[in-house]
C-alpha cells in the first residue's frame, strides 16, 4: 500500500502554449497531443491524487522549455521518453514534487483538531477535505503562508501554515514510535491542568492522535504536534494498541453514526463537527482504525459488491452508493440493518431503502445504484488498517 498513491491517479493540467517555430518542430502536433493525452489516461484515472501539471513554451527557438511539475517522477520520465523518441528538443524545466525549498522536511503532523484542505491556496478556495490532529502529511510545496499536502488517503489539497508541523522523515520515524494516544468521544477539549475548570488548549474532536507523556489521576497529559501541552479524560481516549488492534465492531461504529444525528452537513467536512457524506462514511469507519478513501465515488470502487436490491443480503456497515447510475455515484451512507441507513444530507439522518417504509427517501437524481462491503476486504485497494499503513507506523513495526 505504500506505493499505491503513485498509481491512482494525476492532477493534470495541460497547457500547450505554441507559436510558428513549435510548428516547424512538430508537423503533427495534433498527434503529439493525443499521445500525451494516451500517457495521461494510462496513468491518471483520479485527479484528486496526484499532481502532473504540464506547459510546453515557445522561445522563438526551434526548442521547447518543458515546464511544469508532477508529484510523480514516471510521469515525468514517460513524457520526458515521449519528446525524445519524437525527436523533439527541449530544455528540461520540469520539477519533481515535493519542491527542493522545502529541504528534506518533506513530512507533516497536523496540528489543529481539524484542519480545512482547499483546492488552491486561498481562503476563497474551495473546501475539499479536512484533516484531523497528528495525522501525518507528505508535504509538496509552499506557496504564501500555503502548504500542499497529501493525506495518507492520497488527496491532495493546500492547507494554512499554522495547522501543520514540518518534519523530516526521521523525525517522523520518532512519532511512530511515541506513545500515541486517539481521541475517542465526539467532541472535548484539552485544558492546561488535569480540571474541568481549566482554561482550553485546545479543542478535539473523536480521531484526533497526540502524544502522552503521564497519567494525572484520571487525567492524560498530552503533548500535541506544535509541542503545545494539555491534559484529557484518559476515559475519553484509546491507546495506540487499543484503536489498531482491537476487532472492528460494526455496531460500536453505528453507534458512533448515531451520536452525529443532527449534525450539519459541509461540503468538504470529514470530522464530527461537520461533514458531508463521505465524510460521514469516512469518520465511521476510522473510528475503527480504518482508513477509506474521501469521496464517495472513490469508497464505490472498493471492497465486495453485495447485491443491493437485496435488502435480505446487506449487512450492517455495508456502504450503499446513490447517484444515476454506478458509473456516476453522487452520494453514499452507512447501512444500519433493517432496510435503515445512516446519512449526511442536510444533517445526518436514518432514512430507509424500502419504498414501503415512511422514511423511503430516494428520487430520480438520487437513486441507489450500487454497494460496498469493507469489513471483508480490510487492507484491499482504498481500503487500509491504521496500523499497516507506512505513514502511522515504521515499516515491519507494528
Amino acid at each position: 500500500m505504500n506505493h499505491s498513491y503513485r498509481h491512482i491517479g494525476l492532477n493534470l493540467l495541460l497547457l500547450l502554449l505554441c507559436y510558428s517555430t513549435t510548428w516547424a518542430q512538430v508537423p503533427n502536433f495534433k498527434a503529439l497531443n493525443a499521445e500525451i493525452q494516451k500517457v495521461q489516461k494510462q496513468l491518471v484515472p483520479d485527479k484528486r491524487v496526484a499532481i502532473l501539471d504540464i506547459s510546453f513554451q515557445d522561445t522563438l527557438q526551434p526548442i521547447f522549455i518543458l515546464k511544469g511539475k508532477t508529484d510523480l517522477p514516471e510521469a515525468k520520465t514517460k513524457i520526458v521518453d515521449l519528446l525524445k523518441d519524437r525527436g523533439i528538443q527541449f530544455v528540461d524545466s520540469f520539477e519533481v514534487l515535493p519542491e527542493v525549498a522545502l529541504d528534506g522536511k518533506i513530512w507533516g503532523l497536523a496540528t489543529l483538531s481539524v484542519c480545512s484542505m482547499r483546492s488552491y491556496p486561498d481562503h476563497a478556495a474551495e473546501m475539499v477535505s479536512q484533516t484531523l490532529m497528528g495525522t501525518p502529511l507528505r508535504v509538496l510545496e509552499f506557496e504564501n503562508g500555503w502548504f500542499r499536502v497529501q493525506t495518507p488517503d492520497h488527496y491532495i489539497g493546500w492547507m494554512e501554515g499554522n495547522g501543520l508541523t514540518r518534519l523530516s522523515h526521521i523525525i517522523l520515524d520518532v512519532w511512530k514510535k511515541s506513545n500515541r494516544y486517539v481521541y475517542n468521544s465526539i467532541s472535548g477539549v484539552a485544558t492546561d491542568v488535569p480540571d474541568r475548570k481549566g482554561m482550553v488548549v485546545t479543542d478535539l474532536v473523536i480521531g484526533d492522535l497526540f502524544e502522552v507523556e503521564s497519567e494525572v489521576k484520571d487525567y492524560l497529559k498530552i503533548r500535541i504536534p506544535d509541542g503545545r501541552t494539555g491534559f484529557v479524560k484518559k476515559d475519553e481516549c484509546l491507546s495506540w494498541k487499543e484503536w489498531t488492534t482491537r476487532t472492528p465492531d460494526v455496531l460500536a461504529m453505528i453507534s458512533f453514526a448515531q451520536h452525529m444525528l443532527g449534525l450539519p452537513y459541509l461540503w468538504g467536512g470529514t470530522s464530527s463537527k461537520s461533514l458531508d457524506c463521505s465524510g460521514m462514511t469516512k469518520t465511521c469507519y476510522y473510528t475503527q482504525a480504518i482508513i477509506l478513501e474521501r469521496d464517495a465515488s472513490q469508497q464505490a470502487r472498493h471492497g465486495k459488491l453485495p447485491d443491493f436490491k437485496n435488502i435480505e443480503t446487506l449487512q450492517p456497515g455495508d456502504l450503499l452508493f446513490f447517484g444515476r447510475n454506478a458509473q456516476r455515484v453522487t452520494h453514499v451512507g452507512l447501512y444500519m440493518g433493517n432496510g435503515k441507513y445512516i446519512h449526511a444530507s442536510g444533517l445526518v439522518r436514518i432514512n430507509s431503502i424500502d419504498p414501503k417504509a415512511p422514511d423511503y427517501n430516494l428520487s430520480q437524481t438520487k437513486e441507489l445504484v450500487t454497494s460496498s462491503r469493507i469489513l471483508n476486504s480490510l487492507n484491499t485497494e482504498g481500503i487500509t488498517l491504521v496500523k499497516d499503513h507506512p505513514w502511522y507506523v515504521v515499516v515491519n513495526q507494528k
